[in-house]
C-alpha cells in the first residue's frame, strides 16, 4: 500500500487577483514560507514519509524542502509535477482573458477538456505527464509514505485519475496552498481518498 501526500506550494503572488501563473518562476511570499513550514510540521506529526517529490519550480522546491528538512529525508524534482503551460495566457489575469477572449475563456470555464493554451498545454498533456509520476512513486514506493508537492492544476490532474474523475470535472476540484490530500494505493490499483483540500493545519 503507498501512502500518498498530495500537496500545493505555499503562497505566491498572483493568486488573488488570480493569474495564469503555470510556468513563471515565482518565490514564496512570506505568508507562503510560514504555510510550508505548517505543513511540514504537520506531516512529521503524522507520517513518516519515506521521499519528497516536487515540481522543479521554486515554489514548489522550497515547500518540499521545508517538508524533506522536517522529515529528514531526500526532496527530488520532478518534470512531470511543473505546472501546465499556459503559453500566451501565461501571467494574464483571468479578467484581462475573459475580457480579450470571451469564447475562449468561456470554454476553458466550461469545458476544458476542450481547450489547449495558445503556445501551451491541453489538460490531456498534464493527464499524461502526472500519469508517469504516480507509476513511478507506485513501483518505487509500493509499502512507503510519499510527499508530491505540485500546482492546482497539476494536483487535479492527480486527483482525477485517483478518483476516476473526467477531465470535464477539472473545475470541481480545489487546490488551496499548502493543502494536504492524503490518499492510499493498493497494489491491486485501488484508491482510498482519506482527505482532500484538508487545510486545518494552516489554522
Amino acid at each position: 500500500m503507498t501512502r500518498i501526500l498530495l500537496t500545493r506550494h505555499g503562497h505566491v503572488e498572483g493568486i488573488k487577483p488570480e493569474r495564469f501563473r503555470g510556468r513563471a518562476e515565482l518565490q514564496l511570499t512570506a505568508q507562503g514560507i510560514a504555510e510550508a513550514k505548517a505543513l511540514a510540521a504537520r506531516i512529521v506529526r503524522q507520517w513518516k514519509p519515506a521521499k519528497v517529490y516536487s515540481s522543479a519550480l521554486q515554489r514548489c522546491v522550497l515547500t518540499g524542502r521545508a517538508i524533506a528538512q522536517a522529515a529528514g529525508v531526500v526532496a527530488e524534482p520532478l518534470a512531470g509535477l511543473m505546472d501546465i503551460d499556459y503559453g500566451a495566457w501565461q501571467m494574464r489575469t483571468h479578467e484581462e482573458i475573459e475580457q480579450e477572449m470571451p469564447d475562449a475563456y468561456r470554454l476553458w470555464r466550461t469545458a476544458p477538456q476542450r481547450v489547449r493554451f495558445p503556445g501551451g498545454e491541453s489538460l490531456q498533456d498534464v493527464m499524461a505527464r502526472t500519469a508517469d509520476v504516480l507509476r513511478l512513486v507506485l513501483v518505487e514506493h509500493a509499502a512507503d509514505t510519499v510527499v508530491l508537492v505540485g500546482h492546482d492544476s497539476v494536483n487535479r490532474a492527480i486527483l482525477m485519475q485517483l478518483l476516476d474523475m473526467p477531465l470535464a470535472a477539472y473545475g470541481r476540484l480545489t487546490q488551496d496552498p499548502c493543502t494536504l490530500n492524503e490518499i492510499e494505493v493498493s497494489a491491486a490499483g485501488d484508491s482510498r481518498i482519506h482527505r482532500i483540500n484538508d487545510t486545518s493545519h494552516l489554522g
